[in-house]
């Protein structure tokens, strides 16, 4: 056990010299934009502070804890023992089991590492116990201070008809509805009548995309009202509902608001969150292409004023939804540090954390409405452990093999709470990290996005970056042209990754046939030419195959000092590059420009993985002769797939609506999977008769297990 102490000690040393000089900020080409988390020396705040919560939030609240010159204390479950947040922390507590009710839910096991550690104030992170009234009341009773607002205010704007009762007192604009609590999924079919499809259904106590439904029509209202309810159940611990008005083709903005124990309140400008799949967020931005000054402003002043309204105090975001004609009603108030903070603090120059401890301390609010710049342009893509070709996101779990963030890039910020060689669950959120990047300009700032997602090295679990790199570089959003509704407009079929055009199908092949012959030529080199080729050393000249999505394309190579001259489909190509075949990444120069591919796997065989712009492409190269001789093999018959169901992510079975001997309708409900607390329901196909059931409720189930066979 001794042994075991001095090594975790040693551990935590090593990542307070990692994270001694990682101040978290933009690296900015003015002041404003990269913020300080330094203190004026007569300000006395905490000793120490326990940080609620787990990944990337927990080390984003950390390194301003260390600046501030404040302990840290970490809460782990068991499966989290050698978390990075854990190492980043002073003191770590052990506070039960993987499931999130027995760990991070766990409020009398949190409140024992309270006492245990002498904690004075506890910082609840998002998500968990951030906006749970009876924790921070809890804290209070005890003479722990909660960094977040009262228990008033929590309760108030936690509840979703309660806060837009308030808000339309408080002359905030909101949405027609039901403001009631809907019991039964009769009574949501009667409301949704009465207000006109389409309808949203919504858990009262919820947030972040969970426990939400859109219904346009009667069947559509039954099935979101059990869904959303089971969801906001699981979440949440409360499966209340209401229903209200969806605003078709909306953009969702969102105003920062920040106030203080004495009557202080500030609007820090909005944030552009509309990029979203299943009502979470993917992309945001700061500031909006779409909203005017006077908008703005009229925003601005009406989130300041709800927060008034219920006394608020710390930092909360207060979301709008904006329709076409700029008019913005009230969606919800999160009382608590939103998820895409990162991106205010880089056009501001705040640092939120730091805001909410000083005010949860008691102090007044420093800066004045009119010191709140805008200064430069910053964008946030949240990086997640998802498979994007499964309705744009479905989650994957595995081990980190390789992972690299592009911290060598300026004007780059990631938020992570992970490190090469951990794992992504399935008891936890997906989120790998939030990839950040400001420019004076928006153009500037999405073209340093695509330079860091294209230098992300991660490997070991599926992503979403090909989705990333599509939308930044997507010419709707490029434009500003978005809503809600961008990703199933834009990819009505789903996502398919990015599609070839004939110029940049050339560069993939002239740098895949150039990275083959410089694998060769090294293992000449290495192996003598006769393990390998009878060809000579000297060799300059190569007619190769290449096999990409099923097409074969004949290319020669030549090789002339560092240059490779590659004709595909009849034009040359000029290569050259570093050709590190050790690196991950490959910085090649393509007729002059800068492409940068990532190498994923590569194999005696000829068959190569390249990352590019974003997406893998898989590749066969071969010589001439290889290829005519190739044809002849015989390929693999794909899987029918019309007669079973296969699990499409890991999770947990909630429940299995059918049994052998059934007739199935095609798109009937045949079970239903939990995955990262987001419930999906899995249909059939075809109509046909259930020959066999593999699956049972409460079973955990990985990507691919066989679930139900069909006849």
């Amino acid at each position: 056990m001794a042994a075991y102490r001095q090594a975790v000690l040693v551990d935590r040393l090593l990542f307070t010299l990692k994270y001694a000089s990682c101040q978290p900020c933009c690296g900015a080409v003015n002041h404003w934009a990269q913020y300080s988390t330094a203190t004026a020396c007569d300000e006395k705040t905490f000793d120490k502070i326990l940080i609620a919560n787990r990944g990337e939030i927990a080390c984003r609240v950390m390194k301003t804890c260390q600046k501030m010159g404040i302990q840290t204390v970490a809460v782990h479950s068991d499966v989290d023992s050698s978390a990075v947040h854990v190492k980043m922390a002073d003191e770590a507590v052990c506070v039960g089991p993987a499931p999130t009710a027995k760990s991070y839910l766990n409020m009398e096991a949190i409140m024992e590492a309270v006492r245990l550690t002498g904690a004075q104030a506890v910082h609840p992170g998002y998500g968990f116990l951030s906006e749970n009234k009876e924790f921070a009341k809890r804290l209070a009773e005890e003479g722990v201070t909660f960094i977040g607002p009262d228990t008033h205010a929590i309760q108030a704007m936690g509840d979703k008809i309660e806060s837009k009762l308030i808000a339309k007192a408080a002359k905030v604009n909101t949405i027609p509805g039901f403001d009631g609590v809907v019991k039964t999924a009769d009574e949501a079919v009667k409301i949704a009548q009465q207000i006109g499809y389409p309808v949203m259904i919504k858990a009262s106590a919820g947030g972040g995309g969970k426990g939400m439904r859109i219904a346009w029509n009667d069947e559509e209202t039954r099935e979101g009202f059990r869904f959303s309810s089971q969801e906001a159940a699981s979440s949440f611990g409360d499966d209340r509902l209401l229903i209200e008005k969806y605003i078709d083709n909306p953009r969702h903005i969102e105003i920062q608001v920040l106030a203080d124990k004495h009557g202080d309140a500030l609007w820090l400008n909005e944030r552009e969150c509309s990029i979203q799949r299943r009502n979470q967020k993917v992309v945001e931005e700061a500031p909006s292409t779409f909203l005017d000054p006077d908008t703005r402003r009229a925003m601005g002043e009406q989130a300041v004023q709800l927060a008034k309204a219920v006394k608020y105090s710390s930092a909360g975001t207060v979301e709008f939804l904006v329709d076409s004609k700029k008019n913005f009603y009230f969606l919800e108030m999160n009382t608590r540090l939103q998820v895409e903070h990162p991106i205010t603090e880089c056009i501001t120059g705040l640092d939120l954390v730091e805001q909410m401890i000083r005010v949860a301390k008691g102090y007044r609010l420093q800066p004045r409405q009119e010191d709140i710049p805008i200064n430069g342009w910053a964008i946030e893509s949240r990086v997640y452990a998802e498979d994007p070709y499964k309705s744009f996101g479905l989650p994957s779990i595995g081990r980190l093999s390789q992972y690299q963030e592009p911290l060598n890039l300026s004007n780059v910020r990631v938020d992570s709470g992970i490190e090469e060689g951990s794992d992504i669950s399935i008891y936890y959120d997906p989120m790998i990290s939030k990839l950040v990047t400001y420019g004076s300009t928006r153009a500037e700032a999405l073209a340093r996005m695509e330079d860091a997602l294209d230098s992300y090295v991660i490997r070991g679990v599926t992503h979403n970056i090909p989705l990333l790199r599509e939308i930044i570089t997507h010419p709707r959003f490029v434009s500003g042209d978005i809503t809600t509704n961008f990703l199933p407009e834009v990819y009505p079929d789903g996502f398919k990754g990015h599609q070839l055009e004939a110029q940049s199908r050339r560069e993939l092949l002239a740098s895949a046939a150039a990275l083959y012959v410089t694998a060769q030529l090294r293992s000449q080199k290495i192996l003598g030419p006769l393990r390998v080729s009878s060809a000579p050393m000297e060799r300059g000249f190569w007619e190769l195959c290449v096999e990409l999505g099923g097409q074969q394309h004949h290319v020669q190579v030549t090789k002339s000092g560092d240059l490779y001259t590659v004709e595909a489909d009849g034009e040359k190509v000029d290569v050259c590059g570093q050709w590190n075949l050790a690196s991950p990444l490959l910085p090649i120069t393509i007729n002059g420009a800068e492409r940068m591919f990532q190498c994923l796997s590569r194999e005696a065989s000829g068959t190569i993985v390249l990352q590019y712009m974003g997406t893998m492409f898989k590749l066969q190269i071969m010589s001439q002769r290889a290829a005519e001789l190739n044809s002849y093999m015989p390929e693999k018959v794909p899987e029918d797939t019309s007669s079973i169901l296969r699990s499409p992510m890991p999770g947990t079975v909630v429940a299995v609506s059918v049994k052998p001997g059934d007739t199935v309708a095609e798109g009937q409900e045949i079970c239903v999977i939990e995955a990262m607390k987001m419930q999906n329901s899995l249909t059939a196909v075809k109509q046909a008769k259930v020959k066999s059931v593999h699956c049972k409720a409460g079973e955990t189930v990985g990507e691919g297990d066989l679930l139900v066979e069909l006849e």
